[in-house]
């Protein structure tokens, strides 16, 4: 293969391998060489590949019917949302194709919300360091400078305070009458695994509640069980008015949700958002049998367990290393932030058979499948770590 693809946009710095099958947490390139995925799609392939439950239901449905318009009653809608209403406690579903998807509705709820209240300008406290997507909207929530650049003007109403400071959220509640809501990620994954403290997320409840705002949790990346349990925010005892899933909903099929509660299942109505191609037949069977898959062979509590001892040996293997500042994260989301950006590890842990990413510059990130064993929690550091030792001990590059 040539690392060349002339007529496909030059929109991804891409390494100069092509996969063409996966078993489990496995995956092969066209030459045959085999890679231990801890990457997962990207926090995406929740039952990692080529599941032996999952296969056959969606071959089943495909011979059923793929796709149909949303002007007709769509009876596996109503079963998965039904499903995550249950686990999330919250009320309502609306199904969509992407997390980027995903969070604009959310955004647009909002919008409504404040307009409904009476606010002419509603607007939206986002975070530091944030990633909500690449829409203009969602790119605007979003934290981070270089990828806006080139896309000004941004959207408008989107003051930005630092994560955990619970103080700089009561001073906007104070000097700014046209907050809506708060929307953040409950644990920051493109912007280098950072989570939300658990009383911190309590905080922000509080003053929602007091304030009449919406609390609205991004759980994209960091929701569907990767943490140990169903959603991130759960550690903190709370629940959001708010929230969008996507990625390992649909186990590599596209498909994005928002799930609300009371404060916001009736905010929009018809005409108000829609989409083609959201909630579509095969989207929603993806989504029924994740879950159940998920729940009968406990792979919350897998993601718990060996994110734990992964975690753990990381760490050991990596303490008293100059250069590592931190290995952070829960369960299966995982980061290693390096004190000096460590791109050229993503090809080097190719080359060595192992697939990650490098988010933040300086964070490896481990988003492996939650059926991920400890045998291939092992394995990854057996790869990785030696990787992260020679690489520190380079020189580093002149400016």
């Amino acid at each position: 293969m040539t690392a060349s693809m002339p007529h496909v946009m030059n929109t991804y710095g891409r390494l100069p391998i092509a996969l063409t099958h996966g078993q489990g947490c496995q995956v092969w390139d066209t030459h045959g060489k085999r890679y231990l995925d801890g990457l997962g799609g990207i926090a995406v392939n929740t039952l990692g590949h080529a599941h032996p439950k999952l296969v056959p239901a969606l071959q089943e449905q495909v011979s059923l019917l793929i796709h149909c318009s949303n002007y007709y009653e769509n009876p596996l809608q109503e079963r998965l949302a039904a499903k995550l209403c249950e686990l999330s406690g919250l009320d309502a579903v609306f199904f969509c194709n992407s997390g980027l998807e995903a969070n604009e509705a959310a955004l647009k709820i909002a919008r409504k919300f404040g307009h409904d209240k009476g606010i002419a300008r509603p607007e939206v406290i986002v975070f530091e360091k944030a990633f909500h997507g690449r829409s203009i909207a969602t790119l605007s929530a979003t934290g981070n400078p270089r990828i806006q650049a080139g896309f000004e003007p941004l959207v408008e109403g989107f003051p930005r305070v630092p994560l955990n400071d619970l103080d700089a959220v009561r001073r906007l509640a104070e000097t700014n009458p046209n907050i809506a809501a708060v929307f953040l990620e409950t644990i920051q994954g493109e912007g280098g695994i950072h989570a939300a403290r658990w009383d911190y997320l309590r905080g922000l409840r509080q003053i929602c509640d007091e304030r009449g705002w919406l609390l609205m949790l991004d759980e994209v990346q960091c929701g569907l069980g990767r943490t140990g349990k169903w959603f991130a925010h759960q550690w903190a005892g709370i629940r959001p008015d708010v929230m969008p899933l996507a990625k390992g909903l649909g186990s590599g099929v596209p498909i994005g949700a928002v799930v609300v509660g009371p404060k916001a299942k009736d905010i929009l109505g018809p005409g108000n958002h829609g989409t083609t191609f959201g909630g579509n037949p095969l989207a929603m069977r993806a989504g029924i049998e994740t879950l159940t898959i998920m729940e009968a062979d406990g792979l919350l509590a897998n993601a718990a367990r060996v994110g734990d001892h992964l975690k753990a040996a990381l760490e050991r293997e990596l303490e008293g290393v100059a250069g590592v500042k931190e290995v952070r994260g829960a369960g299966l989301m995982l980061g290693i932030e390096l004190e000096r950006p460590c791109g050229v590890l993503l090809s080097r842990a190719m080359e060595a058979g192992l697939l990650l990413s490098v988010t933040a510059d300086s964070v490896i990130r481990l988003v492996p499948p939650l059926i991920l064993t400890t045998a291939e929690a092992d394995e990854i550091v057996r790869l990785l770590v030696p990787l992260v030792k020679d690489f520190l001990a380079e020189p580093i590059p002149a400016l």
